[in-house]
């Protein structure tokens, strides 16, 4: 197991405190902006050994019986088509996904927010299938000059045009499948008018990173600008909380650079503004449940070495631009780092450079490095995962788990029946033969119990991988990178 540098059960008891602090602050309804990934954060348990990525779910289940949640999805992003890159689905489809989940988690849904709505196709037959769903669905309009033009944004031909949401609970979560949805204006929106009702409401951002509370070029904090390196976030001192305070504290650019025009909204909707700066908006006891410093440091430099090698595959791609690359350098340089410190890659670059072909490794949490070649009957990484199961297992490396009378059927299928030029095996398809190997052979069966030692470890390959094995190696929890380059074989895709 590595090593454990967060305490998660602190984290929920003392997050779910601090909301319920702010609700009371406001005089019993709030409205919280939720940035970043409710189910999945695997940045945050990556740079946070210890951090659970559910936690933050996890932590709104225990506000349920206060809580209720409002979607927001963009009308723009919609007609778009624009997709999760995560998960490799449209915006739309995910606020589905979302629903769902939040409800089999207990929580209660109350609504979706349709953001800059103006009779987009796409938009209105979205509106239409939801609301055969049983949704409740509301739509905003956009504001010109959004957001400098204070007067008229906080006026009834402003947030006045939008749908009032109708909300029960006094914790308002407020969500989008991803960023520039319009989460922030839906929550001013509500406020501006909840004052006109005479009810008492108030705004806090709940964001993960920059860590507040932790140095300006603290690792995890540069780790989340390797993470943003796409839209060039910046973390830097609050300059307002320490103006007010005395006291340093650490924001990121957009939320410095919009905070004094947020706070003139909020002054005018409700007479007065709580807030002193960026900082004083959120409410993230991330900070204060760090455990082991050590740990986290070293989780952090890592994670900014994995960054690079993803957005140096994603440049590959052209979905990707070298300012992108060049700043995430410029972190591994802060944080003097090289791409050796990966000891994965080095490892299938060497095992490459051997047998010339591609090649793989695992590193495990003790520093064990794992290889894998590529032969005529497995790809390397289905080779280096079924090495790495034997070794957790403690069968012997010249023991096969699948045999040539196993894979061979399922190659000639695959290229005779189905049309594939590439007869190699995906992981998933290794795995399924594995699992029916398992049935009558007792080391298979045992190979197959260490899948879950697998989540958290360290992988690289010296190719690019098809979409099918990124995504296999993804469920598995494996934390994987890929050399920049492309291979023939890698490029057929079912």
């Amino acid at each position: 197991m590595p090593k454990i540098g967060f305490d998660n059960d602190q984290y929920l008891r003392m997050q779910s405190k601090c909301i319920r602090d702010r609700i009371a602050q406001f005089g019993g309804k709030l409205y919280l902006e939720f940035g970043g990934k409710l189910f999945d954060d695997y940045h945050a348990s990556r740079v946070l050994p210890g951090f659970q990525p559910d936690s933050k779910i996890r932590m709104l289940c225990e506000l349920r019986d206060e809580a209720e949640v409002v979607i927001v999805i963009s009308a723009d992003d919609i007609e778009k088509n624009k997709r999760r890159g995560d998960l490799g689905i449209t915006y739309d489809v995910d606020v589905l996904r979302l629903i769902d989940t939040f409800r089999d988690r207990g929580l209660f849904v109350g609504s979706v927010v349709i953001t800059r709505f103006h009779q987009q196709p796409s938009a209105v037959m979205f509106r239409k299938r939801l609301e055969a769903l049983g949704i409740r669905v509301y739509q905003h309009y956009s504001i010109d000059d959004y957001p400098s033009n204070v007067p008229l944004i906080v006026s009834d031909d402003g947030f006045g045009k939008n749908d009032f949401v109708e909300t029960q609970r006094s914790l308002v979560i407020v969500t989008a499948p991803g960023p520039g949805s319009g989460k922030m204006a839906v929550c001013l929106s509500q406020l501006y008018h909840e004052h006109k009702r005479g009810i008492s409401a108030g705004y806090a951002k709940f964001e993960t990173f920059p860590i507040w509370n932790l140095p300006l070029k603290h690792p995890v904090n540069l780790a989340y600008e390797a993470a943003t390196a796409d839209l060039s976030d910046v973390n830097m001192i609050d300059n307002y909380h320490m103006d007010a305070y005395g006291e340093m504290a650490v924001n990121y650019n957009r939320d410095i650079e919009i905070f004094p025009v947020l706070n003139t909204m909020l002054t005018r909707i409700s007479g007065k503004s709580l807030y002193r700066s960026p900082t004083d908006m959120g409410v993230n006891m991330v900070g204060n449940c760090i455990i082991d410093e050590a740990a986290v440091t070293d989780a952090s430099k890592r994670e900014v070495i994995r960054r690079y090698y993803n957005t140096a595959c994603e440049k590959r791609k052209g979905l990707a631009d070298a300012s992108e690359l060049q700043r995430i350098e410029l972190i591994m340089n802060q944080l003097d780092i090289t791409l050796e410190n990966r000891k994965s890659a080095v490892a299938a670059r060497k095992k490459e450079e051997e047998t010339g072909a591609p090649a793989a490794a695992i590193e495990l949490d003790d520093g064990t490095i794992i290889t894998g070649k590529t032969s005529n009957l497995l790809g390397a990484s289905s080779a280096v995962l079924l090495n790495t199961l034997k070794h957790f297992a403690g069968i012997a490396d010249e023991v096969m788990l699948l045999s040539p009378s196993v894979i061979e059927p399922i190659q000639n299928l695959k290229v005779k029946n189905m049309g594939n030029r590439n007869p190699l095996l995906h992981i998933d398809e290794i795995l399924i033969a594995l699992a029916i190997c398992a049935v009558h052979d007792e080391a298979a069966a045992k190979a197959l119990e260490q899948l879950p030692k697998l989540r958290g470890v360290d992988a690289h390959s010296s190719v690019m991988l098809s979409n099918v094995d990124e995504r296999t190696f993804k469920k598995l929890g494996v934390n994987l990178t890929c050399e920049p380059k492309s291979e023939m074989i890698n490029r057929l895709y079912f």
